[in-house]
C-alpha cells in the first residue's frame, strides 16, 4: 500500500452560509491529495498527459462527510493507493482536522484513457513500475 500525506488550509471562499467547507470543494481536496502523491513517487499529472499521452479520469466516487470543517483549518489528506493498479487505480482519502479527529473520506476511482485514441486502457506498465515497490 502506497500512503501520502498533504495538507491544506481552508479558504474563505470554499465555505457556505453556515460556515462550513461546501461540500462539493472536497472532491478538490482528493485531487490535491492524489496530484501531490503521484507526485512524490515521480508521476506528474502534466507529464503524464504531455509526454505520455495518458489522462486519468474520475470513473467513480463515494463520500461519507463525518463533520464539518471551517475557514481557516490546516486539513491534513492522507491519500492512499491500497491495491497495485490494473484496469482502475483506487484511491482511498481521508481528511483529518487540526485536532486529528477524522472530517471526511472517499474512494476515488480513475481509469487511463489515451490521449490519441480517447479510449480507455489499462494501467501502463510505466504506472504499474514505479507503484509496485509499495506492494512488495
Amino acid at each position: 500500500m502506497y500512503i501520502h500525506n498533504t495538507q491544506i488550509r481552508v479558504r474563505y471562499g470554499e465555505t457556505d452560509k453556515m460556515g462550513y467547507v461546501y461540500y462539493g470543494n472536497y472532491t478538490e481536496y482528493y485531487e490535491v491529495g492524489r496530484v501531490e502523491a503521484l507526485r512524490s513517487v515521480g508521476l506528474e499529472y502534466k507529464s503524464l498527459e504531455d509526454k505520455k499521452g495518458i489522462m486519468m479520469p474520475v470513473i467513480r466516487l463515494s463520500v461519507d462527510y463525518i463533520r464539518p470543517a471551517y475557514y481557516d483549518d490546516l486539513l491534513t489528506i492522507i491519500t492512499k493507493i491500497v491495491r497495485l493498479p490494473d484496469q482502475e487505480i483506487n484511491f482511498e482519502t481521508e481528511i483529518f482536522n487540526e485536532k486529528n479527529k477524522l472530517i471526511n473520506k472517499a474512494k476515488v476511482d480513475l481509469c487511463c484513457v489515451d490521449m490519441q485514441t480517447m479510449k480507455r486502457v489499462t494501467t501502463p506498465p510505466f504506472i504499474i513500475s514505479v507503484l509496485k515497490p509499495y506492494f512488495g
